[in-house]
């Protein structure tokens, strides 16, 4: 290798070097700053009545797996379009039957996907048949037919719902309310304020996870779950 190789083979070198340090500066910021928010909800949530659970991490409306006054709760941003969220549903599962009485999942919704915003008027109807898991689980089941990030068949999707029990006609009147528009459009404003940009992304009593993946979360719940214990 002659040395004008060498140089340009050492400037790429130096470049890919300072492009890595940057973004690890940058998710650095980036999740330092969501840290902030975070912290700042629930700070605000601890000084409000005990019987006041409107917050940008837990609203009223959210769905509830699990015992709603478990002492630790997962908060989930979540894309019924989202691959991860697909396969991170069974993982939340396993947590929650883990723990019992001491962990609920909260749902909130984050359609950052093409057609996704639709589903999600689907889900919150079906609550009103008290369907929402079944329909959930059918749902995420097949994904990978109805969620086609260019173009999603939402036909197939509400088929799912369909097959899982949910009278289709009345839910698709239903999911035309204003109130589940309301619903969806508090979730869009909270994820904005949470600077939440990626789906699923989790929170923990407040503690989002240090780094992406399978057992951070797993930790991060057991580390909760060790504290109300005590």
């Amino acid at each position: 290798m002659n040395s004008k190789k060498i140089t340009v083979v050492a400037l790429v070198a130096i470049v890919l070097v300072f492009f890595f340090l940057g973004m690890n500066a940058y998710q650095k910021r980036v999740q330092n700053s969501q840290a902030e928010k975070v912290s700042q909800v629930v700070q605000q949530a601890g000084s409000e009545p005990a019987s006041q659970t409107d917050n940008r991490l837990v609203r009223f409306h959210s769905p509830v797996f699990g015992p709603s006054n478990a002492p630790v709760t997962i908060v989930e941003f979540f894309d019924p379009a989202c691959e991860t969220c697909r396969a991170f549903y069974p993982i939340v599962k396993d947590i929650l039957k883990q723990y019992p009485n001491d962990v609920r999942l909260v749902i909130r919704y984050a359609p950052f996907h093409a057609g996704s915003d639709q589903v999600v008027k689907l889900l919150e109807a079906s609550k009103r048949q008290s369907k929402y898991e079944p329909v959930l689980e059918m749902i995420l089941a097949t994904q990978p037919q109805w969620a086609d990030h260019g173009k999603p068949n939402i036909d197939l999707a509400f088929r799912a719902a369909q097959e899982a029990g949910l009278d289709i006609a009345k839910a698709q009147v239903d999911a035309q309310g204003s109130d589940i528009a309301a619903v969806l459009k508090q979730d869009i404003e909270d994820l904005i304020a949470l600077e939440v940009n990626k789906t699923p992304t989790f929170f923990v009593n407040g503690r989002g996870l240090p780094s992406f993946g399978d057992q951070q979360l797993r930790a991060l719940v057991a580390e909760e779950v060790a504290k109300v214990r005590k």
